[in-house]
């Protein structure tokens, strides 16, 4: 993960090189934390690192997630866990280290993919969610008709 300043060089500048993948940096509401995804543990989970550093990085998700949101005021990351439950993760960075409180399942999601699955408001009431509608399997599909030369058929 890069930083760009948006002045002085303008160049980015490394923010993150490990031999993992890492993505989907946010910075907390106050700047001074980033949630990123991260796969060091063998599947993608949440972490929080300190901005600009140095600093330990927390883990908050605790069986897989990604696609990390902050609450407004910071007390609240949201994340899409493995399973497709939308969690969230009561975290205080207040201090000069990052605590981590209790995770709860908010509810389950089908989010369709490619793309960003959710977006929360900034209260964290609010949801808005790319999801896949749900088929009822006993539903028979409709006959596709597929038309040749049917501009031919204009001129008649």
């Amino acid at each position: 993960m890069f930083i760009l300043p948006l002045s002085g060089h303008r160049k980015p500048i490394p923010f993150l090189q490990t031999p993992f993948n890492e993505g989907g940096g946010r910075f907390s509401p106050d700047g001074r934390w980033v949630a990123y995804t991260s796969n060091e543990s063998g599947r993608n989970e949440v972490y929080v690192t300190p901005f600009p550093g140095p600093g330990a990085k927390l883990r908050v998700s605790t069986t897989g997630g990604g696609w990390s949101r902050w609450r407004r005021d910071g007390a609240e990351i949201f994340y899409l866990a493995a399973d497709n439950k939308l969690m969230a993760a009561a975290v205080n960075g207040n201090g000069s280290i990052f605590e981590v409180g209790t995770v709860k399942p908010l509810f389950e999601t089908r989010p369709a993919q490619p793309g960003l699955p959710y977006d929360v408001s900034s209260d964290g009431q609010r949801f808005l969610i790319n999801t896949l509608p749900e088929v009822p399997e006993q539903v028979a599909s409709e006959p596709i008709t597929v038309v040749l030369n049917w501009i031919a058929g204009l001129n008649k």
